[in-house]
């Protein structure tokens, strides 16, 4: 299921709906970037565009992006490695725009020496770097001073439900005045919600009715840990449903999180377990159907069975400190390899003319060809491969003397051979050429001319 809210971010500035004085503000800072503040801190309340319109300014102004949230390490050391590194250094024709996501949360051990490092970096960096926070003044002195600061207000109610109108619209589902004009006052502000409310209300439904929508009024202080705590530490069931529902957690997330705290919370983990797998059996049957109304049951094993699950002794008498997923963190350190490998599929896919999850099944085989290296050389060239598609196939570091020279040697090779044979694997049938009798310099690049006309023909 595709998250409305995601497919209808906003591109460019011009598209961020409401906040027209801070667009402004975003955007001249961006333009005469370097003059005065080489930071700027993107404050307000969750939902309200701030992340939005940093990866639209990114995409206007035609910059790389750099991000880290609050499901990846954000250590100092962590931090200087891709941050530090990346503010130094220039991205390939432009800029980089580094993007620190959840900026006034960087606390305890998982993110130590975090906001000193942000400090020295924007001190130092040759880059923009943008800081997103819900609260201006959670951040130290230091670095407010250091950076400028851009508000972010609540949305009008006239503007929500101009978006949702237009959600609606594309969707193509009818939605009736009252309905859409309830959906934009229960959002309070947050855009984000709206559009998430909107789906949840159309699951299945091609029109849509008031009595069809029953947000309830939103309660903007309650995040993921306020609901952790109503479920490990509250004794009402219904309480902590409520505060679930206004969540914009989707059930699949908050397993996620239920799971990697019931052993930090309980001291016996086990009955908790027990309710937390009852659920996911409802997850999977509303994946399996597309019936989204399971989600209900879900939710309630998963909030009510682990609140009916607490043990009568606490685990200790302070409070415990809830920690994200570390599915989420793990995902976050990996990002940069899945982009490799799907780069890679895609290229592969491209020429062999097979889907991206058949080419999955044939990079084994492409690794099996690489162990040759005039075939390695004959393949890279083909699919135009970078040197760490190279290194990925080889399993190794890209570094090393052996793929650069692969790397090299395919380069050299497009650029004396530049014929019909490469351009064919992307656009157009492959088409018979004479054999080249020229010699060359280098035995490698050779020995894959000869070897390149048969090397693909299956």
């Amino acid at each position: 299921m595709i998250d409305w809210a995601e497919k209808y971010r906003p591109v460019t500035l011009d598209d961020v709906i409401g906040n027209p004085t801070a667009v402004k503000g975003l955007r001249d800072w961006a333009r005469t970037w370097g003059t005065d503040k080489k930071a700027v801190i993107i404050y307000g309340r969750a939902g309200v565009g701030k992340t939005s319109a940093a990866h639209a300014l990114a995409h206007e102004m035609d910059w790389d992006v750099i991000e880290l949230n609050a499901s990846d390490q954000r250590t100092a050391g962590a931090i200087n490695k891709v941050a530090g590194s990346a503010s130094q250094n220039r991205a390939f024709g432009g800029m980089r725009l580094i993007i620190l996501d959840e900026a006034d949360n960087l606390h305890g051990n998982s993110d130590r020496g975090g906001a000193k490092a942000i400090v020295n970096i924007i001190k130092k960096t040759a880059q923009p770097i943008i800081l997103i926070a819900n609260e201006y003044y959670e951040m130290t002195k230091e670095l407010r001073n250091l950076c400028k600061p851009i508000q972010f207000i609540p949305l009008q109610k006239g503007s929500v439900v101009s978006a949702l109108r237009r959600v609606s619209t594309e969707e193509c589902v009818n939605i009736e005045d009252d309905a859409i004009e309830e959906l934009a006052m229960g959002s309070c502000g947050d855009m984000r919600s709206a559009i998430n409310d909107l789906q949840a209300v159309s699951l299945g439904n091609t029109s849509v009715k008031m009595e069809d929508v029953a947000t309830g009024s939103r309660d903007r202080k309650d995040t993921i840990f306020y609901a952790l705590g109503k479920i490990f530490e509250g004794i009402d069931m219904q309480e902590a449903l409520n505060t679930v529902y206004t969540l914009d957690e989707s059930p699949e997330d908050l397993i996620k999180w239920l799971d990697e705290n019931i052993p930090i919370a309980y001291e016996d983990p086990s009955a908790g377990f027990h309710s937390l797998s009852r659920s996911d059996l409802y997850l999977g049957r509303t994946r399996r159907r597309q019936n989204y109304s399971l989600w209900r049951y879900a939710n309630a094993m998963m909030v009510c069975g682990v609140l009916a699950a607490k043990p009568s002794v606490r685990r200790s008498r302070y409070r415990p400190r809830y920690q994200p997923p570390s599915t989420f963190r793990r995902l976050g350190q990996t990002r940069s390899k899945r982009n490799l490998r799907n780069s890679l599929l895609a290229k592969v896919g491209s020429y062999c003319h097979v889907s991206r999850e058949q080419a999955y099944n044939l990079i084994e085989f492409f690794k099996i060809l690489f162990r040759r290296t005039e075939d390695a050389i004959s393949i890279s060239a083909v699919l135009d491969l970078s040197v760490d598609e190279i290194a990925m196939l080889l399993d190794t570091k890209k570094n090393t003397k052996k793929v650069i020279n692969i790397h090299d040697a395919a380069q050299e090779l497009i650029e004396e051979e530049n014929t019909e044979f490469f351009r064919m694997g992307v656009t157009e049938e492959p088409k018979e050429s004479e054999e080249d009798t020229k010699p060359s310099e280098s035995v490698d690049v050779n020995d894959a001319k000869k070897s390149q006309q048969t090397l693909f023909d299956f």
